[in-house]
């Protein structure tokens, strides 16, 4: 016997699809009309010969008619039903849905299957467009050097007697910018052409430094401990391949030595000891081994990942332009496209040496809850009328619970009021975004621009 209660509602419906009157099918498994019909309205249990009958006749598999739909079907709509938020989905009754309308079932299973793959598509390609500097730095170059052209051939067609040395200089000059014109079209093409994230992307010197670094995994062990070498840094840099222009290494170099000084006044082993102790709180690591707390935030950036693992790191100097990133998953960064104000970061800007701890999140599916501990420093002397420059860091810690955090944290962090997104006095996670282009936080009185995400994804 069959064990579903709906077997007659799928036989009817595949006598239906068939084009088949309830007298033609019994006529053809030879029984009643009549008996029939209580089959199709399950009133009748049926064996297994009327049931081999049926699926013969109707030519499809008894399996369709005595199991239902395939499991992976009503999963599919389950699956569904749980990414629906606005409506009620009657979840009770999806078997028998699926069984009286398999087409309707496969056509919502596969129309979620490809809102699920369009909404992953735009958002890369707004990661692609908004988070990744590659495509406006290129525009930009491309830009710049079109203006240079057209003002240089102005000079020449406004300027009729124009010295020979002068002429030849501004010819020299519309050829120079029209090969680099060239270049940087070609390069932005082939990035166009290519997948995000493939080899053809535009690599700037600072995305030549982080690829560097994340090829390192942000640790150097040559560099730990006082080693005494000053040509360490240039040895790591000799035959780095990934540095391909002097101005990434020069600006990796700069990295190296900063992190070599870093590890000399706090050795890994210390380091190392104090993490455990202390967990991931740099002021009372640096209040342990005597040393200035913003040592302790480059350092902690860059511990093996048996030490501390996963952490992030985003720098940025007076002006509150990236200068570097170390990416951790679940927080974006948009070097060009704007950060977003509300980070902890751009606070610590304006008290030098104060460090700032709170829980924030960014706005969006899936989003992570971090420790972000800020301070900034001054890194060069003050002048008449003039502040001396400042360089600010940012650490963010992933949100494990209590078992996870250093027992004088309290269970959320500082209390923080609406310059953070939030009420005054409350202890929830900060509400920030990532940039003001892409960011579907409502009513944010930080924002600069509309955003290009009306309801977020």
């Amino acid at each position: 016997m069959a064990d579903s209660s709906i077997v007659g509602t799928r036989i009817r419906e595949r006598r239906l699809l068939a084009g088949l009157r309830q007298s033609e099918l019994a006529a053809l498994v030879e029984i009643s009309p009549s008996y029939l019909n209580l089959i199709e309205h399950n009133r009748r249990r049926i064996g297994g010969k009327i049931l081999l009958r049926l699926a013969e006749a109707l030519n499809v598999e008894p399996s369709v008619l005595s199991q239902g739909a395939a499991a992976a079907l009503i999963e599919g709509l389950q699956q569904a039903a749980a990414a629906q938020e606005s409506h009620r989905i009657e979840t009770d009754h999806l078997e028998e849905f699926a069984g009286r309308f398999p087409g309707w079932a496969h056509l919502l299973v596969d129309g979620a299957a490809r809102i699920h793959e369009l909404e992953g598509a735009v958002k890369t390609l707004t990661d692609r467009l908004a988070h990744d500097p590659h495509l406006a730095e290129s525009l930009h170059e491309v830009l710049s050097v079109v203006t240079a052209i057209r003002s240089t051939a102005s000079i020449l067609v406004e300027t009729p007697a124009l010295e020979p040395e002068w002429q030849a200089r501004f010819h020299r000059n519309i050829n120079e910018d029209s090969q680099r014109l060239t270049e940087g079209a070609q390069s932005l093409v082939r990035y166009l052409d290519a997948a995000p994230g493939s080899e053809a992307d535009i690599k700037s010197p600072q995305d030549e430094l982080e690829a560097f670094l994340d090829s390192h995994s942000y640790h150097f062990p040559t560099l730990e401990g006082d080693t005494g070498a000053g040509d360490v840094v240039a040895a790591i840099l000799l035959d780095e391949a990934i540095l391909t222009t002097d101005t990434a290494r020069t600006l990796a170099g700069g990295v190296l030595k900063l992190y070599q000084s870093d590890a000399r006044r706090a050795p890994l082993s210390q380091m190392a000891t104090a993490v455990a102790a202390y967990g991931p709180d740099p002021t009372a690591i640096a209040d342990h081994l005597g040393i200035e707390a913003v040592t302790v935030f480059r350092r902690m950036a860059c511990l093996p990942s048996d030490v501390l693992d996963e952490v992030g790191i985003v720098i940025c100097d007076s002006s509150g332009t990236l200068m570097l990133r170390k990416p951790i998953e679940g927080f974006l960064v948009s070097r060009l496209a704007g950060s977003c104000p509300l980070w902890p970061l751009f606070q610590a800007l304006t008290q030098p040496g104060t460090p700032i701890r709170t829980l924030i999140r960014q706005t969006g599916r899936d989003a992570r809850t971090f420790h972000a501990m800020a301070i900034s420093e001054h890194v060069g002397p003050a002048q008449y009328n003039l502040p001396g420059p400042r360089r600010s860091y940012m650490l963010l810690i992933p949100e494990r619970g209590p078992e996870h955090r250093p027992e004088h944290w309290s269970e959320h962090g500082p209390e923080h009021g609406p310059e953070y997104g939030g009420e005054a006095g409350t202890t929830a996670p900060a509400e920030v975004g990532t940039s003001c282009r892409i960011c579907p936080k409502p009513g944010c009185a930080a924002r600069r621009e509309p955003s290009a995400l009306k309801d977020g994804f």
